[in-house]
């Protein structure tokens, strides 16, 4: 997993450093691979010297006293970078002295761990070379660690802070940030779990849950694919609801069976299992599709009621033949679904028409709106259709941004 890590951070951090050079947090995650790269090399150098090989006592001590506290900049570090996500910067510039207080917590904590006289953390062999008997390292180490903590709350709530003041893109940034966290909340708990049967493959899921806070952040800043967050949200949260039923539908419908049948015969049978794994198929579907409906009327209901605005539309518009009840009905659509500004809609006589029956109509609409469509784009395609109506087409027509 060390490996895992250093390649996480430093590509990661290598990737955002690259494309955003004045981003803090892509030189923070190559600082930390760094970090971690040392801490492998001093750790192996010093267990390379207490086996009785040649080299260096001092040189020896050294890398030992090194990788004793080395960790604590991998733990701490990068729990502080809430702070300039996404854009490398603090929210404002009140914050300036809680990110003072967050670099002075964590030299605090750093010197704390690098200077008490102890033997060394993984080397209980060796007693720390560099350490200082005195009353006030403690002090230091605990008034650090009030700090750090104290940092790391204001880091989160400095997240919600921009959240709630974000433009689209950012609020779209923090969706992948806070999507991380949740994955890595959830395998960690879930791997409480798991620990009862393997503790080994525990370690691993929480490792690989942790490895993937720092892709999640890079994939916010360097903004590739970003507005995909919200069908991989929904589909998150669809397809955990449906295994969740699933697996408490199987493992009920076995243990009832079972129950059954030693009623019945007096043991156990295999068929139980058949009819619960039957019964999984058969509602699996079904199941799928009502948990969707919910999760979209439940979490993306601007999303849901346009979809039904347009079926229903789309319904109207097979029978529908007068085009003025048509014009206002497409423009009702347009604006429930889009919110734009404004409206302009053209229809086109079907070609063969006479001279003066072939004049195209316009007609443009406008929308008394305080809130209108967010979109960088100079227009936006609003609805296209081929469908024939009463000898007449309806073609794109736009929206200006207003």
């Amino acid at each position: 997993m060390t490996l895992a890590t250093v390649l996480t951070f430093s590509v990661v951090g290598a990737i955002v450093a690259s494309r955003h050079p004045r981003n803090t947090i892509g030189w923070l995650f190559c600082t930390v691979g760094l970090v971690v790269g040392l801490d492998t090399l001093a750790w192996g150098y010093a267990e390379f010297w207490l086996s009785g090989s040649s080299g260096s006592r001092g040189l020896g001590e050294t890398a030992a006293w090194f990788s004793s506290w080395s960790w604590t900049l991998v733990v701490v570090v990068p729990t502080t970078f809430l702070l300039l996500f996404p854009d490398g910067r603090l929210p404002t510039p009140r914050w300036r002295p809680v990110a003072w207080c967050a670099g002075l917590g964590i030299i605090g904590f750093v010197a704390g761990y690098a200077l008490d006289a102890s033997p060394l953390g993984g080397f209980p062999q060796l007693v720390n070379p560099y350490g200082v008997d005195s009353p006030v390292v403690g002090v230091v180490t605990v008034a650090a660690n009030s700090v750090v903590g104290g940092s790391m709350v204001a880091a989160a709530i400095s997240v919600i802070i921009r959240a709630r003041r974000a433009g689209r893109v950012e609020r779209q940034q923090i969706k992948w940030l806070a999507y991380g966290g949740a994955v890595a909340v959830g395998i960690i708990f879930v791997s409480g779990g798991i620990s009862v049967w393997s503790e080994t493959v525990s370690i691993a899921a929480i490792s690989v849950a942790l490895l993937g806070l720092p892709v999640f952040t890079g994939i916010a800043i360097v903004k590739n694919r970003l507005y995909d967050i919200d069908l991989i949200i929904n589909r998150t949260l669809v397809y955990g609801s449906l295994t969740t039923m699933l697996v408490a539908v199987y493992v009920g419908g076995v243990v009832v069976s079972q129950y059954v049948f030693r009623a019945l015969t007096g043991g156990e049978s295999q068929l139980a299992i058949v009819a619960s794994t039957l019964a999984i198929a058969a509602v699996f579907n079904p199941l799928r599709r009502l948990v969707q409906e919910f999760v979209d009327r439940r979490f993306y209901r601007r999303k849901y009621d346009a979809r039904k605005t347009l079926e229903g539309f789309s319904t109207r518009l097979r029978d529908e033949t007068d085009l003025d009840t048509l014009d206002g009905e497409l423009v009702g659509m347009i604006r429930d679904t889009m919110q734009p500004a404004h409206v302009s809609l053209w229809l086109r006589p079907e070609t063969g028409m006479k001279d003066e029956e072939a004049q195209p109509r316009w007609a443009s609409y406008s929308f008394n709106r305080t809130r209108r469509l967010a979109s960088t784009l100079a227009r936006v395609p609003a609805y296209q259709a081929t469908q024939r109506l009463d000898s007449s087409r309806i073609h794109r027509g736009f929206i200006p941004a207003g």
